[in-house]
């Protein structure tokens, strides 16, 4: 009779394991990178490659990080919300190109409308791996010293902007 118990309870701890997993959001994995400072990086402009952005240049004002690429299916279903966050003026958003050619990055950019600040060419995807990014599009709440407060992995929807990103942006902007 103990030679089947051990295996029951092996079984159920593993059902509830799994029970527990499936019901969490896959898009709230939490970063480790949240209330710490934004990895450091110069990158050059995707419109200008002559000249450089860097997360530096954004120390003093709340911003957003977006990241993006031609190629990504997601990033279409978020651009427009993004292009018309872009035109309320609330917080500005700098774009990261990432693993994308530069000629596709503006085409695309082009033709949907460009609701960035600047963006800039991480071609090699040094940076993404630096914010920890394993898709696009992934977009980062950045404060005022340079410090990460939210990350939003998948795309941007007007649920989250609402009920997430704008509050938080009010609230580090009247710091």
């Amino acid at each position: 009779m103990m030679r089947f118990i051990w295996p029951l309870v092996a079984f159920l701890v593993l059902v509830g394991f799994l029970y527990v997993g499936l019901g969490l959001n896959p898009h709230e994995v939490p970063s480790p990178l949240i209330g710490k400072p934004a990895p450091a990086f110069t990158l050059p402009q995707l419109h200008d490659p002559a000249k450089q952005f860097s997360a530096q240049d954004m120390k003093g004002k709340v911003w957003l990080l977006n990241v993006w690429s031609s190629w990504c299916v997601s990033c279409r279903e978020e651009h427009p919300v993004l292009v018309e966050l872009a035109q309320q003026n609330v917080v500005p958003i700098y774009g990261l190109d990432y693993k994308d050619k530069r000629e596709d990055g503006m085409g695309w950019l082009e033709r949907g409308g460009n609701p960035y600040v600047l963006s800039a060419s991480d071609t090699e995807g040094r940076v993404g791996i630096d914010y920890g990014v394993y898709g696009v599009p992934e977009t980062y709440v950045i404060d005022k010293q340079g410090v990460i407060q939210y990350k939003e992995i998948g795309p941007v929807t007007p649920q989250s902007l609402q009920t997430k990103i704008l509050p938080l942006v009010a609230q580090l902007q009247a710091k």
